[in-house]
């Protein structure tokens, strides 16, 4: 009888908290019903893979919340702006076949609860997103539920696509939300990383603003002038606030905050004109205290904007794709070096993205 050894599969894992991920042998999954098996040919690096890593998140007054003691389990796998191509499908799979190439959307939800049904799975209870819940993209492979969340990016710059997963589809929810535009009305964008240039680029190509861009770092700021802003802003400057009232005039519509730190809101909520909008969506994290009364005398709309879902996914890649959306500076590197990717990340190294890219096959 013929000895069968089940094909192989490596990953890096993160098994302690703060500790360096380690590179990991694993049995290969084989897709089953609608399951699709993607062989991970680029994955980006993002902010939350810091704070997954780290296993907590500053919640201010000197306080944290533990990731783990709220479900985070480990080992885990990180990585959740993934693109590859189909290696395997499983006998109920339609649309994809072996070799196609996709993007992942991977904030997957339980699939049964009303937020889900109605295509919301990006705030779901019970989520299974890859790389913070279920085995992520820093891998060779990666296994997904269902066919439905793999997006058609024919044609697109990998590196670049695969920022659309988290970095992407999260700044297009974000602006979404202070949508409809006046025209003349004011934005700032507190933050101008990644996020912060995918977000600058989609309002100029949406034709919102004027806009100001808010950034300590100097590089930063010149990266938001070479985009094309109305004017830049240094947080930390002692007369900050003074300046970005000067720039607003007293029309500041929005403020989108891809930090989320108390400083960061606290100068965004000051800001903005009667009726105006604060998304946050950075967790650089701290505590928000603000007068109560001043909300509804304001009627100011303090919200959060937590990544996105597929449909907003579907629509950004079309959009992107119809405008020919500017890429943000992208550093490609091996997979192999997710570690040191991780410790310029969170050192403040990185102008725009990292994306790692997997050795070929």
């Amino acid at each position: 009888m013929q000895d069968f050894t089940p094909a192989r599969t490596q990953s890096w894992r993160l098994n302690m908290s703060c500790e360096p991920l380690v590179l990991t042998e694993e049995e290969r999954p084989v897709p089953k019903g609608k399951e699709v098996l993607v062989r991970v040919t680029h994955c980006g690096v993002c902010h939350s893979d810091l704070h997954i890593r780290e296993g907590k998140y500053n919640i201010g007054g000197g306080k944290t919340l533990d990731l783990q003691a709220r479900g985070l389990k480990l080992p885990l796998t990180l990585g959740h702006e993934i693109l590859g191509t189909v290696e395997a499908v499983g006998p109920d799979v339609t649309t994809v076949k072996p070799g196609d190439r996709r993007l992942l959307h991977t904030w997957i939800g339980c699939g049964e609860c009303p937020l889900c049904k109605s295509g919301d799975e990006n705030l779901c209870a019970a989520p299974q997103f890859l790389g913070v819940q279920a085995r992520g993209g820093f891998a060779d492979h990666v296994l997904v539920r269902d066919e439905e969340f793999l997006v058609d990016v024919d044609g697109m710059d990998p590196a670049v696509a695969a920022t659309y997963a988290c970095s992407g589809v999260t700044v297009f929810s974000a602006v979404n939300k202070i949508r409809p535009h006046r025209e003349g009305e004011k934005i700032a964008v507190f933050g101008c990383g990644g996020l912060g240039q995918t977000a600058l680029q989609l309002l100029k190509a949406l034709g919102m603003g004027p806009v100001i861009a808010v950034d300590p770092s100097p590089e930063k700021r010149r990266q938001a002038e070479a985009i094309g802003v109305a004017a830049t802003l240094d947080p930390a400057a002692p007369d900050a606030a003074k300046q970005l009232a000067a720039f607003a005039g007293g029309q500041l519509a929005a403020a989108l905050d891809f930090v989320g730190s108390e400083d960061t809101t606290t100068l965004g909520i000051n800001a903005v004109r009667k009726g105006g909008q604060v998304i946050i969506v950075g967790l650089f994290g701290g505590e928000l205290r603000y007068p109560l009364p001043f909300i509804p005398m304001r009627a100011l709309s303090v919200r959060g904007s937590y990544v996105g879902s597929l449909k907003e996914l579907k629509e950004f890649v079309a959009l992107a794709r119809s405008v020919k959306l500017p890429p943000i500076p992208i550093e490609r590197r091996p997979m192999s070096q997710v570690n040191e990717a991780l410790h310029d990340l969170e050192a403040g190294k990185v102008a725009g993205r990292i994306v790692l890219e997997a050795a070929p096959a």
